[in-house]
This record gives C-alpha cells, structure tokens and sequence, in this order.
C-alpha cells in the first residue's frame, strides 16, 4: 500500500526518485534486520525481536491516521462498491496460507513423503487456480489478475518473483554459511549483510535520477547481468578461509544490481495503467516478491541439506585412500602427544575428521547454490 500510496502522490516524472526512497526501506531493511536481531538475540532474548513490534507499529499507526488520506477516486470507489468479495479473500487465504505452509515446512517434513505437506499442496493448488478463475469474472475483485494482460506489468510482476527469489535466498545463505560452517555469532553475521545495505544507500537515489536519463528496460538489463556476475563471483570466492572483510565485499557486490533492479521494475509496472488500479498493482507486485522470497527460501535450505548429504557420500569414498590413513595417523600421533590414550586420540582424530568431511561437504553445496542463483 505504500508502494501504492507513492504511485498516486507523485506524477510520473519523479516517480523513479520516490520509489528509489521507497525502495531503501524495502530492500534495506532485510539487510539491516539480520544485524539488530542477531544483537537483540545474543544480549537479550529472542523473544525481544518480536516485542520490539509493539512499539514500532504503535507509531506507524499513528502517523497512518495523521498523514495518510485517499485520494478521491479511491472515494468515489467505495462509494460504488456493492460489497466486499468475500469468496475472493477466502480463495486467496487458503490458497496462499496452504502455499506458505508448504514452503516453510516441506524440507522439515520430507516433502511428498508427508501426507500433510501433500494435502497442502493440493489445497494450494485448487485454491490459487480457483482464485483466478473467480477473479477473472469479478467486477470488483480482491484480487485483479486481469492486469496480468498488460504486458508490461506481467513481465514486472514475473521479474519481481524472480528478484525476491535471489534476493533472499543470497539473504539465507550468507549468514546461514557463516554461522553454521565458520563459527560467526548471529550479529556479526548480520553485520555482512548490513554494509550491503548501507552501499544500496547511497546507490538507490542515484538510480532513482538515471531512471529520468536512461529508459527502464536498459537499467533492468543492467541490473540482472551484474547481479549474475556478482553471484557467479561468490561461486569463486566462498570457501571455509574466507575473512569477514572478504564475505562483506562479496555481500557489497550482491546487492548493488538489486538497485538497478527494484526502481525500473516498479516504475515499468505502473506504465499504461490507470489511477484506479495502482493500488491493485501495487500489492501484486509485491505479493509476487514476497512469494519469490518464500520460494527461494525454501529452495536453497532444501537444496543445501540434500547436496551436502550427496557431496558427503562422494568424499567419503575417499577415506579408504592411504592419504586419508596417512592423516589419521598423523593426527593420532600429535593428540597422543597432547596426553590422551591411543583410544582416545583415534576416536578424536576420526571425529575431526569426520567434522572437516562434513563442513568441505557443505560449502561445496553453498557453491552450487551461487552458481545456480547466477544461472537463473
């Protein structure tokens, strides 16, 4: 509704400008949350990364009721309307509340070897193709999916799935890499991801001005083959020694094309509408960002878990070479000296072992994930 709010307060002209305000907030904020949660969650508890809502949202409120009026045709609008589409919202709830379902539990619940992760793709299904085809006939729908006939808001809008999907899911892996494989607390890992924001900063005004210079199509094309660069950059730079400046740079060069990205795809979508259907608009184009986000989530933690058990099962293959011997035996040696019992020193020296296995199994897989992100 912001995004919306925008669109109908500011002419076209200067739109690029707003949204790229806008778009700080709605790009940085992911960013920047990892790194105020992760210092909530080790100083305090992290129950306080909710509570801190409370009053946040009092505010918000607040200032909705002081600043925020509908224009007049939203007026006029409501005078017109003959009631709210009641079937409409309860299609979209079951059908989106199943789909989220679905993508926050399948990888814990084994997929389709769940019979409640089955069901609930069912029920997704039936309730999203049911939605479309009821909303398709509505004159007043919930949901206007008849916008997807305008060409450049359909490829918005399927640009904006795809964007949320490598945005957020580059979001998970870094501090997800660095948490789980390096030893960063949940704030330093968040301070990565941070100093991306803060270079979106600075980036997201000055592409707000070139969308004045330059046409839309021309940025976005920009956009998407830096951010392929970018993520195929981190396929050769993520390894178990990378140091916290190396990951921040890495993060720096993620998340700049988003800018490129975000302003010229919102300011494309709203081309050839009229007024009365920016508020549709809006909200399509974010829900499709936010389902992106969803799936690209869900993707990359399933896809992690079941490539490191493959990468895993290849290099144990290796632990009946002499080179592996030779290095438990080695490794044995030094911890018998440190004053364990020969026992003992094996069963650490195997353990180690085992650890280094694990961990060289899953960076592998967090190398596929970048260059998979880069390849789409």
């Amino acid at each position: 509704m912001a995004q919306a709010i925008l669109g109908d307060t500011f002419p076209p002209e200067k739109r690029g400008l707003a949204f790229a305000l806008y778009g700080i907030t709605a790009i940085c904020a992911p960013a920047i949350g990892p790194t105020l949660g992760g210092w909530i969650t080790d100083n305090f508890s992290w129950r306080w990364v909710f509570y801190i809502n409370v009053p946040v949202g009092a505010l918000a409120l607040a200032l909705v009721y002081q600043l925020v009026e509908d224009p007049p045709y939203l007026a006029r609008l409501k005078k017109r309307l003959a009631g709210f589409d009641f079937i409409g919202f309860s299609l979209l709830t079951l059908g989106v509340g199943a789909l989220q379902i679905v993508l926050d539990k399948g990888q814990e619940d084994d997929w389709f070897g769940s019979h409640f992760i089955t069901t609930l793709v069912v029920v997704a299904v039936v309730g999203l193709v049911s939605l479309l085809i009821w909303e398709w006939f509505q004159k007043e729908p919930v949901v206007d999916v008849r916008l997807f006939k305008n060409s450049n808001f359909a490829t918005s809008s399927l640009m904006f799935l795809m964007l949320g999907m490598a945005l957020f899911s580059s979001t998970v892996l870094m501090p997800q890499l660095l948490q789980t494989l390096m030893g960063y607390t949940a704030q330093k890992a968040g301070m990565v991801l941070s100093a991306g924001a803060l270079v979106v900063l600075v980036v997201l005004p000055m592409v707000g001005k070139l969308t004045s210079r330059f046409q839309a199509r021309h940025l976005i094309a920009f956009g998407w083959i830096t951010l392929a660069v970018s993520m195929y950059m981190s396929c050769k730079q993520i390894d178990l020694l990378m140091s916290f400046s190396s990951a921040t740079l890495l993060r720096v060069w993620q998340y700049i094309p988003v800018a490129f990205l975000f302003v010229p795809l919102t300011l494309a979508g709203y081309v050839g509408l009229s007024p009365e259907k920016t508020n549709a608009a809006a909200g399509l184009m974010n829900f499709m960002r936010n389902i992106g986000q969803s799936v690209g989530t869900s993707a990359v933690t399933t896809l992690i878990a079941r490539r490191s058990q493959y990468h895993q099962s290849v290099l144990a293959e290796y632990t009946g070479s002499a080179r592996f011997h030779a290095a438990i035996t080695g490794l044995t040696t030094r911890l018998t000296h440190a004053g364990l019992s020969v026992h003992a020193a094996q069963q650490q020296a195997l353990a180690r072992m085992y650890g280094l296995l694990q961990a060289q199994a899953a960076v592998v897989s967090y190398v596929e994930m970048y260059w998979l992100i880069s390849m789409t």
